[in-house]
């Protein structure tokens, strides 16, 4: 027969077996919930109703609160000032009069906007015209981009002009449906940017000016689609700009956000750690019982 001694620690072991199990029970739960839902512990994937109208705030760029984007042009006394910088850093391989050459392309017609984005992202001047233009921290001061910008338009007509976002009239909620229908397969939903083919690979977001992702959008750099007003109206590539500026700090109500990659990451650290230290918990539990 089993003594008193004996059967208190049957039942302690018991008891730690139940406990374990429960914990375990519920891990598994939390990892089905979260592939069920993964919604609600990624929030950047689905923008809800409270971060939309917190959203509704006069944002402070733009020039006006009842106008959309609006477009404007260099000032024109900063274009001997452009022609000097063009000189010195961007006629080796565009031209003289950015004619274009074997190693660049033509400027001539693309508009401020174009030659803008392309200064103020770091990816001109470039060293090497046959490698992919890269972000890079810019050569240029503010000034000398909008001067090369100004005397860039100045040689033909054409192209948009600089965009000022108004993000005060922007709507959050369609402008997550838009990026996700048109942008969302080659920069992914959270903007992160992804590889393509060819060593070509869509670029992050998340250092974007809003003026540069309206520029991106009008003018279409690189292997990138040109999103004209016939595609997006001026209020639909503001809507775009909100939602582009809310993914770069986005309202992470689940926690940490392992890096916007959904519910792998998530589901492998609630395994990891989650489940892990439960059964680390009840293993010990067990131990002290016996």
């Amino acid at each position: 027969m089993k003594t008193a001694k004996q059967r208190n620690d049957n039942k302690r072991s018991q008891l730690a077996w139940l406990i374990g199990s429960a914990a375990s029970g519920a891990a598994v739960l939390s990892l089905a919930t979260i592939a069920l839902y993964p919604h609600q512990s990624h929030p950047q994937a689905l923008v809800s109703a409270k971060v939309v109208k917190k959203a509704a705030k006069p944002a402070a760029h733009g020039t006006s609160s009842r106008e959309p984007i609006v477009y404007k042009s260099p000032p024109r006394s900063l274009i001997p000032q452009g022609r000097q910088l063009f000189a010195e850093d961007c006629q080796t391989c565009h031209g003289p009069s950015a004619e274009g050459s074997v190693r660049a392309p033509n400027l001539q017609g693309l508009g401020a906007a174009t030659i803008d984005f392309w200064v103020s992202t770091g990816r001109m001047p470039l060293a090497d015209p046959t490698e992919q233009a890269a972000i890079k921290p810019p050569r240029l001061s503010h000034e000398q981009q909008l001067a090369v910008s100004a005397y860039v338009a100045s040689l033909a007509p054409g192209g948009p002009a600089i965009p000022s976002p108004n993000l005060g009239l922007a709507n959050l909620s369609k402008g997550e449906s838009l990026f996700a229908e048109n942008c969302a397969a080659c920069h992914t939903i959270t903007g992160a940017g992804d590889a393509l083919a060819n060593n070509i690979y869509a670029p992050s977001l998340w250092a974007a000016t809003p003026t540069q992702v309206a520029e991106a959008i009008r003018t279409g750099p690189g292997n990138m689609p040109r999103f004209g007003p016939g595609t997006f109206s001026n209020q639909e590539v503001d809507d775009i700009v909100r939602y582009v500026t809310y993914i770069q700090h986005p309202e992470d109500r689940g926690g940490l956000a392992l890096g916007g990659v959904g519910p792998v990451a998530e589901g492998f650290v609630a395994i990891l750690i989650g489940l892990g230290s439960l059964m680390v918990a009840g293993y010990w539990i067990g131990g002290r019982a016996q």
